[in-house]
This record gives C-alpha cells, sequence and structure tokens, in this order.
C-alpha cells in the first residue's frame, strides 16, 4: 500500500515512455483531505534541479495538493526550457485535479543535463491522473526507480489510529544533506504543516541524513511529507516523531541495503565524541574513505585505514587514545594493536565498526557500504 496506506491518499504510476526500457516512469501521489498540510527538504547542493527551485517555492505555504514525480530524466542544468517543463508538469497537474498548480510539488531523477521530452511526460501526467487509486501506491513506487533493483517502501501504525506510509528511490548519490534522493511520506493524522516539518528534520536529521553510500550528493534530492487528517485523529507530536523516524530509517536502510554494486553493508558507530557534529564528522571520513572501503569488498579487516580517516577530521579527540573494533572484536586499544584481525569474518553482508574517541559522551552512527568492482562497472555505463 505504501503511500496509500494512510486514508485520504491516491496515487498512480504509469510508462511515459521517458525510460528508454518502456518501465513505469511517472509517478503520482494525490492528497485528497480535508487536511492538505505539508512539509519538504531538499537537497543541499548548491547545484538544484528544476524541480528543486520550482518545489521549494510551493512549499513556503506549508499547503500541498499533489505530488508529480518522474524517473528517466533529472530536468537538471537544462536552463530555461527544462523550467518551463517543470512549469507546465505543475500545470497539467492542476488542471487535472482542479487546483492550483503553486500547490504541486514536483520531483524528477535521472540523467542531469538532458531535456525531459515534454509532451511525453504530460501525456504521462494525464495517464496517471487517470488511474489514480488507493490501490496503486506500489505502482507510484516502482514509477520513480532509477538504478534500483527494487522498489522501498514502509508503514507504521499509531494505536491511536492513525498511520504512515512511504516510499523512496535511491542507489547511488546518497551523500545527502537533509534529504536523499526522492521520498514521499504521507499520513493520515490531523497535523497542521509546522509540526510536520519540525518532525520531517528531525527525523531526517538522524536518518537519511546519516546515509553516506558513496560521498556523492544528488542535485534532486527531495524528502516530502503530506498530512490529510483523513483518520480524524490529532497526533501526538512525540508520538509521531518517533514513528516517523522509525520508517525514515527503515527506508534509508532499504536505500543501503540497494546501493550499486554493493556487498556490504557498513555501520560505523562512533562513541565518546566531545560533540554529535564531531561523531558524524568522523563517521562521514570513513565513510567516505576509498581505500576503506575497497578493504571491506575484499574481506580485508585493515583497521589501520579507519584511523587514517579519522586522523584528517578537525573533531576533539587524543590520535593515541581511540578504541576501534570491527564485528565486536576489539582491533586497537589506546594507540596499539589489541585482538588479532584473524578474529574477523567480514564474509557477511553486515559489518559493524566501532571507534570510541574516548573525548565525551556524544555519538552518531553513519551508513556506508563497500566499493566494488560492481559499483565503477555501473556507473562507468550510466549514461550510455
Amino acid at each position: 500500500m505504501t503511500v496509500t496506506v494512510a486514508k485520504g491518499f491516491v496515487a498512480a504510476g504509469v510508462a511515459a515512455g521517458l525510460k528508454k526500457s518502456g518501465n513505469k516512469d511517472v509517478s503520482l501521489v494525490v492528497n485528497q483531505g480535508p487536511r492538505k498540510a505539508a512539509a519538504a527538504v531538499f537537497t543541499s547542493n548548491r547545484c538544484q534541479a528544476n524541480p528543486v527551485l520550482w518545489s521549494k517555492q510551493v512549499i513556503t505555504d506549508g499547503e500541498v495538493e499533489a505530488i508529480i514525480l518522474n524517473s528517466g530524466g533529472a530536468n537538471c542544468y537544462t536552463g530555461s526550457e527544462g523550467f518551463q517543463t517543470t512549469h507546465a508538469t505543475a500545470e497539467k497537474v492542476g488542471e487535472l485535479l482542479g487546483v492550483s498548480a503553486g500547490d504541486v510539488l514536483v520531483c524528477s531523477t535521472g540523467l542531469i543535463g538532458d531535456q525531459l521530452d515534454r509532451p511525453k511526460l504530460l501525456a504521462g501526467v494525464e495517464a496517471a491522473a487517470a488511474n489514480l487509486s488507493a490501490d496503486n501506491g506500489v505502482q507510484a513506487a516502482e514509477a520513480i526507480m532509477t538504478t534500483d533493483s527494487v522498489s522501498k517502501t514502509a508503514q507504521r501504525a499509531s494505536a491511536a489510529g492513525w498511520v504512515i506510509g512511504g516510499m523512496a528511490k535511491g542507489a547511488g548519490m546518497l551523500a545527502p544533506g537533509l534529504a536523499t534522493m526522492l521520498v514521499v511520506i504521507t499520513t493520515d493524522a490531523d497535523l497542521p504543516s509546522h509540526i510536520l516539518d519540525s518532525a520531517l528534520r528531525s527525523a531526517t536529521r538522524v536518518t537519511f541524513d546519516r546515509l553516506d553510500s558513496d560521498g556523492c550528493m544528488s542535485t534532486n534530492d527531495t524528502v516530502a511529507l503530506m498530512a490529510s487528517g483523513a483518520s480524524g485523529v490529532e497526533a501526538d507530536p512525540q508520538e509521531f516523531v518517533q514513528l516517523l523516524t522509525e520508517l525514515c530509517q527503515d527506508l534509508s536502510l532499504q536505500l543501503l541495503g540497494d546501493a550499486e554494486g554493493s556487498s556490504h553493508d557498513i555501520a560505523i558507530a562512533v562513541t565518546g565524541a566531545a560533540s554529535e557534529t564531531d561523531a558524524v564528522e568522523v563517521g562521514r571520513s570513513v565513510a567516505r574513505n576509498n581505500l576503506f572501503k575497497a578493504a571491506i569488498y575484499g574481506n580485508d579487516p585493515n583497521w589501520g585505514r579507519i584511523l587514517a580517516a579519522v586522523g584528517t577530521t578537525s573533531a576533539e579527540f587524543d590520535p593515541y587514545n581511540i578504541d576501534v573494533s570491527i564485528n565486536g572484536v576489539s582491533v586497537s586499544r589506546l594507540g596499539q594493536p589489541d585482538q588479532s584481525r584473524d578474529l574477523i569474518d567480514l564474509t557477511g553482508r553486515r559489518v559493524d565498526i566501532g571507534i570510541n574517541l574516548n573525548s565525551g559522551s556524544a555519538a552518531a552512527t553513519i551508513y556506508t557500504n563497500d566499493l566494488t568492482h560492481a559499483y565503477v562497472t555501473e556507473n562507468s555505463e550510466y549514461s550510455s
């Protein structure tokens, strides 16, 4: 059911011919109310796609009627023509639904620098609008896939009677600031937009923002949250943040598990940091270290590469009072070797890295994956 598990939402996913494969490539999610509250966060990349520029204007009043998404083209660095395509897409949605184009978020994903085929896209919008249903959540999730091997969906339910549903796409360029790739979340809880905004930023900060697959940040990242209020239940804000965070973490780990060509999912838990900022910086430095990632791909517990990555940060710590563990085996303690690396088994998909900076009480976990031949192959052929 994904984004249509919440009452008050319908969706569709259709093939418009934007993808050479002929697979679904246009997705539409509509909030039928009675409330039309919304919030969204976007990439912090300064080079932003036309749909992001449009949607940042739309969300300012906290009200959204629908979200239209396409795969098969990012509509980024496509100039005024590309922005006109984004505008025309929102206008077409507005025309078909009888709403203002200024209440329609637009999202695109795919290759940067190519113009979208506007006639095909607009025809896809018409087809999607004609196929809206509460049963089409899965199709909507499939239509936003690019290099994804599977669609990503999740849902959570409150005993109070409201639910949250979500869909996401992403398998590469997963190094976000505020968001990651394209994510649509819906809820039938009765909440105003300012509560949604606060909750979404709280949830993404510790979930999508902690996913750093390959150190590459997209130009199109968007995470949008819409509330219909159709359950008639005013959610407790604290419970809403909790369940929203669980759902975001569920989706972010699905993104990690489908990362392009990966063979290991790596959790880098940094503890004993002087601040959360330090913990995140250290974890992200290790997550982006290609020597470390290549070692994990080769099932080589080369822990020296972890410490070398830690040392490039500005975090507060004593370089000779750091503890490192791999899959529960303490390999380095107080600046010297501890247990033998031969005790470590890296043949499983999950890898846990522990780094204790012994400088405070703050902690953070960053999620990444290994660097494989398959990743290089897939990305060297992506535009061909």
